[in-house]
């Protein structure tokens, strides 16, 4: 279980917030946190301490008054760790080649494949073909409804027909290197994990999973590492003390990597 760092950007800043609380009327968002920081120090801290495969979002629309300024802190970041980052948000077939030209590892994508509440497997094939399959990552972010999970899209405020399943895990996984997967239902609440979601994605091989949403601290990370099988990477938000929570990035650090010494 490795850490993947994260930095969330919302109207310009780097910040954590409420993941259900997303509007793109007003660009709204419930904040959890605001920094002070920018994108080339979040991207030096995460390049000094070698933690490859975190991930940038841009969390305002394509068409938001504030998106460049996403992008601007993005591709700080980016500059400061090239080649160690992700990057997701707005993207397409059409600017995806961009982000990594500018220093991104891979691009995460959502809506432009879920458009409309399906899977469009032409738009794979297009990002596949402008970056490679071992660019890319689905974001398969999801909510509950009707005991099921279904995947969500633009900023987590609709629900796809498409339900979270191991099948469709097995059947993406040739277009992608990764899955991210944020259980949005407890996103930015620091109020425990998804365990019923956890335990689902744990009972799929294939690609590398990382799982976001609801750690508030190590007692959640115990339970990521037994219920994940030791095999699902986690990203902290708003718990982590980066963000202005009571996690200790230095011992979160230290805690997964005893849990990967402990593996080998």
């Amino acid at each position: 279980m490795r850490f993947r760092p994260c930095i969330d950007i919302h109207n310009g800043k780097i910040k954590q917030i409420v993941g259900g609380s997303l509007l793109d009327q007003g660009d709204f968002a419930t904040e959890n946190f605001v920094s002070e920081k920018d994108g080339t120090f979040y991207g030096k801290l995460y390049k000094e301490n070698h933690l490859n495969g975190g991930h940038i979002i841009m969390l305002n629309a394509r068409d938001s008054k504030y998106y460049e300024e996403d992008k601007v802190q993005a591709l700080k970041a980016l500059k400061a760790f090239e080649g160690g980052l992700q990057i997701g948000g707005g993207i397409t077939d059409e600017n995806a080649k961009e982000f990594i030209e500018s220093g991104a590892s891979h691009v995460i994508v959502t809506s432009f494949v879920f458009a409309g509440g399906k899977v469009h497997y032409d738009r794979l094939d297009a990002l596949k073909d402008q970056v490679g399959r071992e660019h890319l990552v689905l974001d398969l972010s999801c909510r509950k409804r009707d005991d099921k999970y279904y995947i969500t899209t633009d900023r987590w405020q609709k629900f796809t027909e498409e339900e979270l399943t191991i099948e469709l895990l097995h059947k993406l996984e040739s277009w992608c290197d990764e899955y991210l997967i944020h259980g949005v239902d407890v996103e930015g609440k620091a109020q425990g994990i998804d365990q019923e979601l956890v335990q689902l994605l744990a009972r799929y091989n294939g690609n590398k999973v990382t799982y976001a949403g609801g750690v508030k601290n190590f007692d959640d990370l115990e339970l990521l590492k037994n219920y994940g099988n030791d095999k699902i990477d986690v990203t902290i938000g708003s718990a982590l003390d980066l963000f202005g929570g009571d996690m200790e990035f230095s011992k979160v650090l230290e805690y997964c990597d005893a849990t990967i010494t402990n593996l080998n």
